[in-house]
């Protein structure tokens, strides 16, 4: 049965709303454009995407998310090597809590860095923490989280992720920022209309599975979407999705690209906008569309 979407668009075009997509058992319910349904920038909720390609290479024993950085970034480590960062596991990579103090390769850093190798940059940075104690906003894991998967699978992460994830699901080669060096930056950076982003929450509300083929192990997904590190609210953080009220998790880009994903009520909600009062519209989308959900 269709949502009713009309409080909710009173508030979309304050809130510079572009798209909306929303199903309920696979079944859509709710679709508006207020903006064309074309490929945008879904800045950080780029990040799920390379959690799930970590699933992937994981199956095809390509990494372990239990690799020690140390083995994992041999030839790129700083000359001092910290007690920290000898304690660092790929894991930690997923999760914010990689130990460092403060969030680097962030999106106004980028372009003035002189140094063009970000892989021994990053690593160079302090590791503050013990990891896993602290839950620090960083695009250091997600990013060398996606330089493992490259290097283990000898490709860039799009044309790896081709074959066994956005082929299926429909999406033709997307275009995704890239590094200096010319690496995928699996931090941000990928560009995916509302569709496109809605087809990945259906596939991470099954489970990995769609039309017939298990794409991603469905446990993956689950540990994806699942508590994994303490974030300072009530819902905590999975490995790279945010945590949400009644384990409704989502993908997350700046100026509201979102993606909830409710595995247990069987929905999924998806926006692209252009907000800067982020705060607004997720308290909208609270009281106006998922509870209806």
């Amino acid at each position: 049965m269709p949502i009713d979407l009309s409080a909710f668009s009173e508030k979309a075009p304050a809130l510079r709303v572009l798209n909306l997509r929303a199903s309920k058992h696979g079944r859509l319910v709710a679709s508006h454009d207020w903006d064309e349904d074309c490929r945008r920038n879904i800045y950080s909720a780029s990040k799920s995407f390379t959690a799930i390609a970590v699933g992937i290479a994981q199956q095809e024993g390509l990494l372990s998310i239990d690799e020690r950085l140390t083995d994992a970034f041999a030839g790129d480590l700083p000359e001092f090597v910290s007690e920290h960062l000898l304690q660092a596991r790929v894991r930690d990579l997923l999760t914010m809590c990689l130990g460092q103090a403060q969030g680097f390769l962030m999106g106004a850093q980028r372009p003035l860095y002189p140094e063009t190798d970000w892989v021994k940059l990053a690593l160079r940075q302090p590791f503050s923490y013990a990891p896993g104690t602290r839950f620090v906003y960083n695009n250091v894991g997600p990013y060398l989280a996606g330089v493992l998967v490259q290097r283990r699978a000898g490709t860039d992460l799009v044309s790896y992720l081709m074959p066994r994830l956005f082929g299926p699901l429909g999406i033709h080669r997307p275009t995704w920022e890239c590094d200096p060096l010319g690496l995928t930056f699996g931090a941000g950076g990928l560009m995916l209309t509302a569709s496109e982003l809605h087809r990945f929450g259906l596939l991470c509300q099954q489970d990995g599975h769609w039309q017939g083929r298990q794409l991603v192990p469905a446990q993956w997904v689950q540990a994806c979407l699942q508590r994994q590190a303490e974030n300072g609210t009530p819902h905590g953080y999975g490995y790279l999705f945010w945590g949400g009220a009644d384990q409704v998790f989502r993908a997350d880009g700046k100026y509201g690209q979102l993606c909830f994903i409710d595995r247990r009520g069987g929905a999924v909600l998806t926006l692209l906008a252009e907000c800067r009062d982020t705060k607004a519209l997720m308290e909208a989308v609270r009281e106006d569309l998922l509870p209806q959900l």
